[in-house]
């Protein structure tokens, strides 16, 4: 059987297993035919080199490895993967054109290293994963909508599985002074439990016009996937942050049990306050969890309500970098990732997704002072379908984007201190 046929065969399945769940006579078949592939392309490369090895008058050269073009790549307006996707499965491709790029995609997928993420980290592959170039404009996109998402620990969703299991430590063993030669040891058994992160799904779709796939001049890809994503991006900052881990959502920080908060009540200098406030965080962080908090997050008014702050003789309290006596704190002059300055030593990364109607006057916000390598957050890469059978009456073709999630903040709830209170009711800039 030639390499084609095994990667036809391997696709046939695989879109087989893309409308109802795989038998095991089906998955057995699909990890024979991909040792196959794998001893094909073998055989295929030493006979390559068998036969530069024999050519006459040959000089040892290089194995010659031929690549084509990505199938779909930015720079080609000609093309459209939501298009090709749209008209095969609606049977609008009688040449085979669109059938045949998309068969070719997902060769792309499987032989491209930079989908190794993609296809080997949650199990996706085919056609059915985006072009890489899109996934790309993703990865730049959600930075810019999912900040505090960015500062924990970024893991990869492992496949088969809607539940992670984390063990934790609850006492640990313990060491003591030997009082004398002879005498017992000290010994304390460990005991242990473990934290669960459900895999939640986050989706989105767009009901989109056939004409408009089928006759807009330009590749609508970027148009539809900036706007998805953009969103996709938020909703996963907002279940870091607050998810309430019912209804399908994540548990999020805010209501993960045994995290530490503090109250700042409105005072005549709630600056001075929250300046010292944010000092008490840093230290219960360090002294609960014996590690240093890495990082300050809050919402972009409460950092400008620090940078407009003033001294009795109208100088800012917040500065560019430099050894000034009398700054709480210094201002970047780099804005990457979002990160705005620095304040007792940690940088601060202002994310709008941070609440502001909290309180009884549903006006106040939050400052998070965590060390945010001991949050976890897996993510599995994202999933694409077309469904035309939904508008089929109206010629609309329904879009879809999904991806599964799962999140925790208990492994050590000591890690996070929340600053909250009338303090940080909506600022004045007067």
């Amino acid at each position: 059987m030639s390499i084609d046929e095994i990667l036809e065969k391997l696709q046939a399945i695989s879109d087989l297993g893309e409308t109802r769940s795989l038998t095991d006579d089906e998955v057995a078949e699909y990890e024979s035919l991909e040792t196959e592939l794998k001893a094909a392309q073998k055989t295929a490369e030493l006979q390559q080199r068998t036969a530069a090895y024999k050519a006459p008058n040959s000089s040892p050269v290089a194995p010659v490895k031929v690549t084509e073009p990505a199938t779909y790549r930015r720079d080609d307006l000609r093309t459209s993967y939501f298009r090709d996707f749209m008209r095969v499965h609606r049977g609008m491709d009688p040449d085979g054109d669109a059938a045949e790029r998309l068969r070719r995609h997902a060769i792309d997928v499987k032989t491209n290293p930079e989908y190794r993420d993609l296809d080997r980290g949650d199990g996706t592959g085919g056609y059915a994963v985006p072009p890489i170039w899109l996934v790309s404009q993703y990865v730049e996109l959600a930075r810019a909508g999912r900040a505090y998402a960015n500062t924990v620990t970024n893991l990869t969703l492992p496949p088969g599985t809607d539940s992670i299991n984390i063990p934790k430590v609850l006492t640990g063993t313990a060491t003591a002074i030997q009082t004398a030669d002879n005498t017992n040891v000290a010994e304390t058994d460990l005991t242990d439990t473990s934290v669960q992160a459900s895999v939640r799904t986050i989706a989105g779709q767009q009901d989109v016009a056939i004409q408009l796939l089928d006759q807009s001049p330009i590749s609508f890809d970027e148009v539809i996937f900036r706007d998805l994503i953009a969103d996709y991006a938020t909703k996963v900052d907002l279940q870091v942050i607050s998810g309430s881990g019912a209804s399908g959502q994540v548990l999020g920080v805010r209501n993960t049990s045994g995290i530490t908060t503090i109250a700042a009540t409105s005072g005549s200098d709630n600056v001075g306050l929250l300046f010292a406030k944010i000092a008490d965080a840093v230290q219960r962080v360090h002294t609960q969890r014996f590690m240093a908090p890495t990082v300050i997050i809050m919402h972009p008014r409460r950092w400008a309500f620090f940078l407009a702050a003033r001294d009795d003789v109208g100088r800012p309290l917040v500065v560019p970098n430099g050894p000034g006596q009398n700054q709480i704190a210094t201002l970047s002059g780099v804005l990457a990732e979002q990160v705005v300055g620095q304040m007792h030593g940690l940088p601060v990364v202002t994310d709008p997704n941070m609440p502001t109607t909290l309180g009884a006057s549903t006006n106040e916000d939050v400052i998070h002072v965590l060390r945010a390598s001991d949050l976890l957050l897996w993510e599995s890469a994202l999933r694409t379908r077309v469904l035309p059978e939904v508008g089929s009456g109206t010629l609309t073709t329904r879009l879809q984007v999904y991806g599964y999630v799962a999140f925790t903040a208990a492994r050590y709830p000591q890690s996070v201190v929340e600053l909250g209170g009338t303090a940080l009711a909506t600022p004045a800039f007067a």
